[in-house]
């Protein structure tokens, strides 16, 4: 069976990656979504195993201390995760895999090189948009909401480490644009759009 990809996604708070992504994920077959492991309470709407795997610090700690993540973060004063074997688990049957992760966690797994990934940033075409987004949301203090922004200048210094920059302006040609990054991969990889491989008749 052909091997799956890993992509790697981040992006500031805001930037419209989990829409993007959803977008993406329901147009292009073989791509599957890692569920993260976090501290933080839910937000209205999310729910356990589907948007995160919500777990008390306790019980992070101890898959931490477990080597159960192939990265982990604190972020906000709350910790996220991977878990290393569901991602590898995906991987070996075929599945393109999404991991929606902080630069930190992105920059982890770069450096540790155990899973061969494309790492694709995504950003808000400027900070003044991001935060007219962040207040928008109607979900966060005027604190969090600096807190957030001074995160994301700090975070949209990493975009120069990713293989591609995706700036999330316009949501039809953002989509646009990833799909073609992830078509690019699996041509790469000599896999096809569906991302089964490509089998040459008569040789």
């Amino acid at each position: 069976m052909v091997q799956g990809r890993l992509f790697v996604f981040s992006a500031p708070s805001g930037a419209g990656k989990t829409t993007l992504l959803k977008r993406v994920m329901g147009e292009l077959d073989n791509l599957v979504f890692s569920v993260s492991h976090t501290t933080r309470a839910p937000r209205s709407g999310e729910m356990d195993a589907v948007d995160y795997h919500f777990v008390s610090r306790e019980r992070f700690e101890a898959m931490r201390d477990q080597e159960a993540f192939l990265e982990w973060a604190e972020v906000h004063g709350n910790f996220y995760g991977t878990s290393r074997e569901a991602v590898l688990a995906q991987l070996e049957q075929g599945m393109d895999v999404i991991l929606d992760i902080d630069v930190q966690g992105a920059a982890i797994i770069r450096a540790s090189r155990l899973i061969d990934a494309a790492f694709v940033f995504i950003s808000p075409p400027s900070l003044a948009e991001l935060e007219r987004r962040l207040r928008g949301r109607k979900t966060d203090s005027d604190e969090t909401i600096g807190l957030r922004l001074k995160n994301a200048a700090q975070e949209m210094r990493a975009a120069v480490d990713y293989d591609y920059l995706l700036l999330n302006d316009q949501l039809e040609e953002a989509v646009m644009v990833l799909k073609s990054v992830i078509l690019a991969e699996r041509s790469r990889a000599h896999r096809l759009p569906s991302g089964g491989p490509i089998v040459l008749e008569g040789l």
